[in-house]
């Protein structure tokens, strides 16, 4: 007789709470929307408000709502910038996020140790560890893994989404290397009321976690709940530079690169000579000449495995 593999589905609930979906409706993960459904029900929660939306930035509205209808928890369907987008609407309110990572970068989940497995997510958003965790504040707008202006913003705007998905980091080298125009811009930075760097500039990093964009281990000693954040500037300019550069990003020896300085502190203004694309979390936005950047300490409450680093 064989012995079946199949994983045990999600325990019932602790609680009866109100309990949210904010979904993204083109992402997949597992058998998709349908069993996640049916595993909520399965696990006893009764009370469920459920959102779909068609793309990240419509997500906060929903996040919202469902904080006004009393949700205790809420899962959060997609990618780091689905993430981004609901942990910015999150930010402050003490109601739990369940990371259901599946978008085409987890990046956030993957450095809490939240698998890329449905049965397993959900089970941890229902009865995992709750932790307080930092978030980093761009502009106005919170972010979960990292920010970045210059080349790292030129970067994500430029990359394909099909590589991307094939091919993981090694996509966002090949992509970066295709753009690099050795374009440097004079930068100043100001951490912690100090300067700390003043001159020509390529890109300019913010880490809450150590993996960033492309899956690169850029920040050995980053922690999401340690109060700061880790600051990033690159000199690298041409495609040259900038390949051994991402080459010891992506092997893990970043601060040994002579193009890169690495420091951390939890207020950072960044000033430009001229705009540059800045990103947050794997999106990018507009061009801007000035950067105002700081560590919201235990800002979002995440639910983790029991293990998580």
């Amino acid at each position: 007789m064989s012995t079946s593999t199949a994983p045990a589905p999600p325990a019932p609930a602790a609680r009866t709470g109100t309990v949210a979906v904010v979904a993204h409706r083109r992402k997949t993960l597992g058998g998709g929307l349908d069993e996640l459904r049916a595993m909520l029900a399965g696990a006893g929660v009764d009370d469920l408000l459920w959102y779909e939306v068609p793309k990240s930035r419509k997500a906060p509205k929903k996040v919202r709502k469902a904080l006004e209808k009393g949700a205790e928890l809420i899962f959060v369907w997609g990618g780091d910038g689905m993430v981004q987008r609901c942990a910015d609407a999150l930010a402050g309110s003490g109601t739990p996020m369940a990371i259901l990572p599946a978008g085409t970068a987890n990046l956030f989940a993957a450095n809490l140790g939240v698998p890329e497995d449905l049965t397993e997510a959900v089970r941890i958003g229902l009865h995992g560890r709750r932790r307080r965790l930092d978030l980093g504040r761009v502009n106005g707008e919170h972010f979960a893994v990292m920010a970045g202006a210059g080349f790292d913003g030129d970067l994500i705007r430029e990359a394909d989404r099909d590589l991307k998905g094939r091919f993981g980091r090694l996509a966002y080298v090949w992509t970066g290397l295709r753009h690099v125009r050795g374009e440097l811009v004079h930068t100043r930075i100001r951490v912690d009321g100090v300067t700390w760097f003043e001159g020509e500039a390529s890109c300019v990093l913010f880490g809450n976690v150590g993996t960033i964009t492309g899956g690169i281990p850029a920040f050995d000693d980053a922690r999401p709940d340690d109060g700061y954040l880790e600051v990033g500037v690159s000199t690298a300019s041409g495609a040259i530079d900038w390949a051994r550069t991402l080459g010891r990003m992506a092997a893990g020896r970043s601060a040994k690169s002579p193009f890169v300085r690495i420091t951390r502190g939890r207020k950072v203004k960044v000033r430009l000579a001229a705009p540059r694309t800045y990103e947050l979390d794997g999106g990018a936005r507009g061009a801007v000449r000035k950067l105002s950047v700081r560590s919201v300490p235990g800002a979002l409450t995440v639910c983790c495995p029991e293990t998580s680093a």
